[in-house]
């Protein structure tokens, strides 16, 4: 090919036209670049483009997905404690049992049983990492190995996805899941499924005179914030948590309906008067973090009530609206929603930054520092019992770095993670290339093996491996973890398309909360596991 510039994009442009394309209720996505490179590889052997493509796109998926999982992924070790761990490696390393006997019963050789375990875990970096080892070692017949790897990937992956969703309806008959039932008992743990709102209270209750807003927040531990407060002679006022309440103020709580039915059956009643809305001495406005000296930093490490006289009550994050706590992190990006004096907003404007622009952009030495880290810890060589020497490579070492790097934010005046924005267009664009260059070089012989009849053994294997897998982790995570169903789903889910059907399923986003521990894991053990199921069979 002349020009593999070319046809990589017209891989990744039609790859992604058919990806948005529904299918019984789900789309491929991103995944679906795989498929037309395997399209335009079996029309011509030649179809090909650089290694070199094929690593840089590696690298910025794993690596941006390991700057987002980050805090995710080392808060579920605080939370839980191992549960979740020991789930998740139980999980994984039934998968490698299945396919180590998948192996001695359809005689496969050992790139093509590590192809159609990362395919039946749909797990894009698995595949990848296997690849770099095979790049990485001095085999002869490095191209046939990656060759009947992409094709065990690609045979097993469409059963890594419907052979998952079958397994979940399957168990839910089983054990006859309650979904309304888990749901009500989650929500004392989990906001879900509600979005966050604000109420005008009218304070009618007389035990409530002369409580500090601190011995609400001690005795009733409601998740909401206090805006502001309208006292008697009319005058608004920004509270504190030295404030004292009286009967008849009005005072603005910004929370979910929930926790909002729980503050106003104590307090009083909703007010008529939509205190919100006066705007003469105080406004509401939002704006965006963009000034890197308050990226990575918590809410309460910036002394915002010293400096201004102003209130944040919400952070919009991509799509998602969380409540201002003064534990959370700022991200480059994010939205802040806060009620402040009028003076005030311009210096806000200014302490924030409030430029889109500024808001998304990368900073480059920090980004390209991190990725250098992580390559060169990918090529630290290590010895694990038995003599089997292991890398990280191009996959492992990068989302080691990032997964450390997004945990801790920033290291003094260095901010280590991306905008959102950024990171889900890098992710994006990395995985759109990988999968393009994986689909190029192996459309010739996942044809040939069509043709030849093992293409039918190798979806069965597939079928076997990803459903057969699914069931028994579903089953040991409801009866032995105590696993609720919904959560339980989205630790299934290693595949979005998987996502969206367990929150279809559940009519909930509880899924979504297992999906967020998960991940990250996960991530990480498959792409150790595959390499070390090539090992060892190989």
């Amino acid at each position: 090919m002349e020009n593999p510039l070319i046809l990589l994009f017209i891989v990744a442009a039609i790859g992604y036209f058919v990806g948005n394309i529904s299918i019984f209720g789900s789309k491929l996505g991103v995944a679906a670049v795989l498929f037309v490179g395997l399209a335009f590889g079996a029309t011509n052997s030649d179809f090909n483009v650089p290694q070199i493509i094929f690593e840089f796109g590696l690298v910025l998926f794993v690596y941006s997905i390991g700057l987002s999982s980050g805090p995710a992924f080392f808060k579920s070790f605080k939370n839980n404690g191992s549960r979740d761990l020991v789930f998740v490696l139980l999980m994984l390393t039934l998968s490698v049992v299945v396919a180590v006997l998948i192996y001695y019963i359809f005689a496969f050789d050992a790139s093509t049983t590590a192809g159609l375990y990362a395919g039946s875990t749909t797990n894009t970096p698995a595949l990848a990492g296997v690849i770099d080892l095979i790049n990485q070692s001095k085999l002869a017949d490095k191209e046939t190995l990656i060759e009947h790897l992409a094709v065990g990937y690609t045979y097993s992956y469409p059963m890594g996805v419907i052979g998952v969703m079958a397994a979940i309806v399957l168990m839910e008959k089983v054990f006859k899941v309650d979904y309304t039932e888990e749901k009500s008992i989650l929500k004392k743990r989990y906001n879900i499924d509600e979005e966050i709102g604000s109420m005008s209270i009218l304070i009618t209750n007389p035990a409530v005179e002369n409580y500090q807003l601190r011995d609400l927040k001690r005795q009733f531990n409601w998740n909401v914030v206090f805006g502001r407060i309208l006292d008697i002679d009319g005058q608004y006022s920004l509270p504190n948590w030295d404030t004292i309440l009286r009967l008849d103020q009005k005072i603005l709580i910004v929370g979910t309906e929930e926790e909002l039915a729980k503050a106003i059956q104590f307090l009083g009643e909703e007010s008529e008067e939509k205190i919100s809305h006066d705007r003469t001495d105080f406004d509401s406005r939002r704006i965006f973090v963009s000034d890197p000296r308050v990226v990575g930093r918590k809410l309460s490490e910036l002394s915002l009530e010293q400096k201004f006289s102003a209130i944040i009550t919400r952070i919009r994050r991509g799509d998602t609206d969380m409540l201002a706590d003064s534990n959370i992190v700022l991200e480059q990006g994010d939205r802040i929603r806060f009620v402040a004096k009028r003076k005030d907003l311009k210096a806000l404007s200014t302490f924030f930054g409030d430029s889109y622009y500024e808001s998304s952009k990368v900073n480059i030495f920090s980004f390209g520092l991190g990725i250098a880290i992580g390559l060169l810890i990918g090529t630290i060589e290590f010895t694990l019992p038995g003599g089997v020497s292991l890398k990280l490579g191009y996959a492992g070492g990068p989302l080691l770095v990032s997964l450390i790097l997004g945990a801790i934010y920033r290291t003094g005046s260095m901010v280590w993670t991306l905008p959102y924005s950024v990171n889900i267009t890098l992710r994006q664009i990395g995985l759109t290339l990988l999968l393009a260059v994986i689909g190029l070089r192996s459309g010739n012989t996942f044809v040939q093996s069509l043709s030849s009849g093992g293409g039918l053994y190798l979806f069965g294997a597939g079928v076997i491996m990803s459903t057969l897998t699914a069931c028994m982790s579903l089953a040991i995570g409801y009866k032995l973890f105590k696993l609720p169903y919904s959560l339980l789903m989205g630790f299934m889910s290693n595949q979005p398309a998987i996502l969206d059907f367990a929150i279809t399923r559940s009519k909930n986003t509880i899924p979504m909360i297992g999906y967020t521990i998960m991940f990250p894991i996960a991530l990480i053990m498959k792409i150790v596991y595959a390499q070390l199921l090539y090992l060892f069979l190989q």
